[in-house]
């Protein structure tokens, strides 16, 4: 039987898979396999922590999909998929983390019988999931198939968003919303700064009345003072200063579908170096806002923002944005278009962003952040709805 809580509808579903054959089509590809789990659940509806072994969905172009992976996780794919149980496919747990065998060798097997033998096969050669071993152990047991790059082939297939997956997103809106508001209910000088990630897990956790808050795919990024120069630093117990900015980057998840969104707090009276920061910055997202419309490539927003930092005098050499949508551990994003000025990709309605300029200058950082929707006309739809600023408190 078809999982019984299916995110999706089944029309849904057969759209996606008619995108992903038509490519594999367009690629003279035979059968597919994919490894990455946010392809897996968005093809099929699987969603499981079990990401940390070898499984993946074979799409074949006149068949429903097979799910395949470790057997004990093939009790959450019977629950979760959309397709018959005959379609999940297990290899037994001898294989997990064996230095004798390996799982790809059953995959092959599995494509060996399904007449796949000497087949073009796709693959996701740059893929956090698919190891260098598990590609080897392929070309190993298939020596007459010829192994195809099919990198970010399915990612690319989710970057315009159905009014289905919308809907999740918009609720994942309200969570991120609720959690920004909680962290300026909450901060003062000399908490601990891992009492309010606490209260951050909290509130994404039990997310709104209508929207349960579902794991993110990055921890809460809360970086303070000096520290905000470096992006990627987590917390610790140290407490929190007066007279220092933190930036929040924080993401609301339901159902898998994410909408990150940042602000920075600064305690206190801020320095004319952040307010000016923040007037180029805000400047500079509404500008590219203005510039996130259909038609317009996505290097169109990276230089609106730009020309307001320029003037500034701000150097920022990073991309600004980059697609959003499902996504497992550890990257939120889909890991195709990036709002920057050497990518022409023609935006299109219903792509999602997280439009995110982030400042990081050696002593200081800044985040001030939208996640948003490119609309059939007019400027992007930003998703969550709170000031554009600096939020400062006394």
């Amino acid at each position: 039987m078809p999982g019984s809580d299916l995110p999706f509808t089944q029309a849904e579903f057969d759209r996606r898979l008619e995108r992903v054959r038509a490519e594999m089509r367009a690629r003279d590809i035979d059968v597919l396999f994919v490894e990455d789990p946010s392809n897996m659940a968005w093809l099929t509806g699987y969603d499981g922590w079990s990401f940390y072994v070898h499984q993946g969905v074979v799409v074949f172009h006149d068949d429903e999909p097979i799910w395949w992976g470790r057997r004990q996780d093939a009790n959450g794919a019977v629950r979760t998929v959309w397709m018959a149980d005959e379609r999940v496919v297990a290899y037994p747990d001898y294989f997990v983390q064996s230095s004798a065998c390996h799982p790809m060798e059953t995959l092959a097997a599995l494509l060996v019988q399904n007449g796949y033998g000497e087949a073009r096969v796709g693959v996701e050669m740059e893929n956090y999931y698919f190891t260098a071993k598990a590609f080897a152990v392929l070309q190993t047991e298939m020596p007459e198939a010829h192994f195809v790059d099919a990198t970010a082939l399915v990612n690319w297939q989710r970057a315009v968003k159905s009014d289905e997956e919308l809907v999740f997103m918009r609720r994942a809106a309200r969570i991120s919303e609720k959690i920004i508001d909680g962290v300026w209910n909450r901060i003062r000088p000399g908490m601990r700064k891992t009492d309010l990630v606490a209260d951050i897990y909290a509130d994404a956790i039990r997310g709104t009345d209508d929207a349960w808050g579902d794991y993110p795919a990055i921890v809460p990024l809360l970086p303070s003072g000096s520290d905000a120069a470096a992006p990627h630093l987590t917390w610790d117990g140290r407490l929190i200063e007066k007279e220092t900015a933190t930036f929040f980057e924080i993401a609301g998840c339901y159902r898998r579908y994410h909408v990150p969104f940042c602000r920075t707090i600064f305690l206190g009276k801020p320095p004319q170096y952040l307010l000016d920061a923040e007037k180029a910055l805000v400047e500079g997202l509404e500008a590219g806002l203005d510039a996130a419309r259909a038609g317009n490539v996505a290097a169109d927003v990276a230089r609106a923002l730009g020309e307001p930092l320029e003037r500034a005098g701000i150097d920022r050499a990073a991309r600004c944005g980059y697609p959003i949508g499902i996504s497992y551990p550890p990257d939120w994003g889909e890991r195709t278009i990036s709002l920057r000025i050497e990518d022409d990709t023609v935006l299109e309605p219903g792509m999602t962003f997280h439009f995110m300029p982030g400042l990081w200058m050696d002593t200081w950082g800044l985040e001030i952040t939208e996640s948003i929707v490119i609309r059939e006309s007019g400027p992007a739809e930003t998703l969550c709805k709170r000031p554009r600023e600096l939020y400062v408190k006394d």
